[in-house]
This record gives structure tokens, sequence and C-alpha cells, in this order.
């Protein structure tokens, strides 16, 4: 990735200016011809189809009405690809751009006449994850309403896994669904969704064939025009295929799909970067790779809200730091021990609180050891 400020602060309105006054306008890309201005207020049908509301109308600074809004669709190393209100679009990257601080989703701001990004704006939400090492967390997707969590009614079924989403989920402030494919391929999907609906509160499970075209029925209800949707999960669960069936894919663009081994289900990753595509019916999806590990880091309210029966009974414990471990007095463990809460829950809420704890203290060089115990 280039290396550079935040995108934020990436080129100015008085630069834009100056090299319009230097009469540079640089060669347009083939297929994208657009308007040198394009009304924000009040938005155009075609812009609020790609997910424009007031929330990102309300960050236009002074000037910036006569701006261009495009929605990223693709990122790569020293380019991106977007689309706005008239179609696809390749805009001019400033010198000192930082692709890194892009994401697939993102809003940006593009001059008309020069073909050159201006900033990008604020996020409503934002997925991203820690990858191997001490390396900066990961962009993921960015602007999403739903996440849908896909695994397979098969040996990849992994609550502990689907946890970890779930967390990814809930920090970034999207609406997780956990979406049960190839349930066409067993007997009855009930076991599988009702182990599913019980890792998280109100949490919305639905089975389907990701081939069949009722499967764009079942995930109706969190799409819809100006709606913006995700695909996460392993490899060989069903992404591209469920993509392809959102999408309408003839043959000839149809994502590539891949098969599992048949000994442990696991799949091979047949999508390799992150993507935006327009939805039969109205609506938008990003689709991603699979992800075979998913630290968690920076996830305390998300982790939270995963467990909440675990959250709601921490008050109750004698000292405020409680591990749930060993302490006395320790209301979690209470229920455990009455059959009121399952023993491997409460595994599964220390490795995670463990992991999120000491992964977010190596981001921060601020957070050196951990207060003293104080009882209530």
């Amino acid at each position: 990735m280039k290396s550079g400020p935040p995108f934020g602060a990436a080129f100015s309105l008085p630069a834009i200016n100056d090299l319009r006054r230097k009469g540079l306008r640089p060669a347009a890309s083939p297929g994208t011809d657009l308007p040198v201005t394009h009304p924000i207020r009040p938005a155009s049908p075609a812009l609020t189809a790609l997910g424009w509301t007031e929330f990102y109308a309300d960050q236009l600074g002074p000037g910036e009405e006569r701006l261009l809004p495009l929605r990223v669709a693709t990122v790569h190393r020293s380019r991106l690809t977007a689309v706005g209100p008239e179609g696809p679009v390749k805009p001019h990257l400033p010198p000192q751009i930082n692709t890194a601080d892009l994401a697939v989703g993102d809003w940006v701001l593009m001059d008309a006449d020069t073909r050159l990004l201006v900033r990008r704006l604020d996020r409503k939400t934002l997925l991203q994850r820690r990858p191997e090492g001490t390396r900066p967390l990961q962009l993921i997707a960015a602007n999403i309403d739903t996440l849908f969590i896909v695994t397979s009614c098969n040996a990849d079924f992994n609550p502990a896994r689907l946890e970890r989403y779930l967390a990814l989920a809930n920090e970034a402030g999207t609406d997780p669904v956990i979406v049960l494919s190839k349930a066409d391929q067993v007997a009855d999907a009930e076991p599988f969704r009702q182990k599913a609906a019980a890792l998280q509160r109100g949490l919305p499970v639905v089975s389907l064939n990701g081939k069949a075209p009722e499967a764009a029925q079942v995930l109706a209800p969190w799409c819809g025009p100006g709606r913006t949707v995700a695909l996460i999960g392993s490899s060989g669960v069903g992404k591209s295929t469920l993509l392809n069936t959102l999408a309408g894919l003839d043959a000839d663009s149809a994502q590539a799909t891949g098969s599992i081994r048949e000994d442990d289900a696991k799949g091979r990753h047949t999508t390799t970067s992150r993507s935006l595509h327009p939805i039969r019916g109205g609506g938008w999806v990003i689709d991603t790779p699979g992800m075979r590990t998913l630290h968690v880091s920076d996830a305390a309210a998300g982790i939270e809200i995963l467990f909440a029966e675990i959250t709601e009974l921490a008050p109750h414990c004698r000292f405020r730091d409680c591990t749930h471990a060993h302490e006395p007095g320790c209301a979690v463990r209470t229920a455990v021990a009455e059959g009121r809460l399952d023993p491997a829950r409460l595994d599964r809420w220390r490795k995670l609180h463990d992991e999120n704890r000491a992964n977010s203290q190596a981001s921060d060089p601020r957070t050196k050891g951990r207060p003293g115990r104080r009882p209530r």
C-alpha cells in the first residue's frame, strides 16, 4: 500500500482549485464520463439507492456540495474503483494517499473536473480485524447495515468461531445474521439452527440452499434499495455461491466457487479480494475472502453483547474485576454450579475475553499492568 497521511486529509479543496487554475484535467477512463456536478441536496434517487443518507450529507463542508460522492467498490495497492450515481468510476488518487486507510463500502468525495479524490467521509460502521503478529488492524468493509455470517450445515459449523464473528459484528455496530448454507445437504437443519440461535440473544438465523433462487427471498428482509450487506465466513461455506444468487450473476460474470475437502468440510479460497456488487432487486452486497483464523482485538463491547448473560451477572460478583475463575463470591460461577449457565459458554467467554485484552494491550503501549482487586 502507498504510504502517506490519513485519507481524510489527503487532498484539500484549495489544492483542487490550484489544479484547475493550472488547467489540469486528467483524461477520463473509458466508460466513466461524468457530469461536472451532481446534486447532493436533495439526494437523487440514484444516490439514495447507493446507500447515501443524511448521515453522510451532514458531513459536507462549505463548497463540498459540488463534489461527487462515490462508493468504494474495490481497493488495490495503488488504485481503487468506485461506483457513483452514473455508474462505475476509476478515480485518480493524490500522490500521498494511503490506500490502506480505505475500505470497500467507504463513501468518498471526488472532484469531477480533475477526477481526483478529495477525502473520505466518516463511517457509520466499520468491520476490521487483527492480523497475525503486531500489524495494524486490517479493514474489512465499511458502512454495512447487516453482516451475513455464513456457515454450512456440516463439519464447518463451529460455535466458537461463530462467536468470534459475532463479536466482530457487534463491535462494528452492524446487525449480524447467521446464514446456514447447504441446508439441502442434510436431513434436518433444525439442530444447526438451534445451536446458532443460542449464541446470542435475539440473533436471527436462517437456513437455505445458496444455489436456489429462493435464497434471495430468504435474505430479502435485510436487503433492498439503499441497504448494504456483507458476506463473511470460512472458505468453502458457500459465500461466492450466495453472492452469485443475490446479484443474479450469469455464468460469464459469476464469482468462482470452489469445492470442499470431504474429510473435514474445509474449503479452498476462491475469493481473493473484497468487492462491492449490486443486489438484484436493490441494495448492495460486499463479498470477502474466507478467513481461516480471526483474532479478537479492541472488541470489549462486542464481547459484552455476545455474552449478555455473563455481562449481566458480573455486577453481582464480590470483586469488580472478577475473572470468574476462582474468586469467592463470584455470581457467574454460582450460576454455573446451579445449572443456569453452560460451563462451555463460560470457557469460551474467558478465552475471548483474555485474547481481546492481550491483543488490545499489545496494540496500545499506554495500557500496562492490571488494577488490583477491589471488593464492591
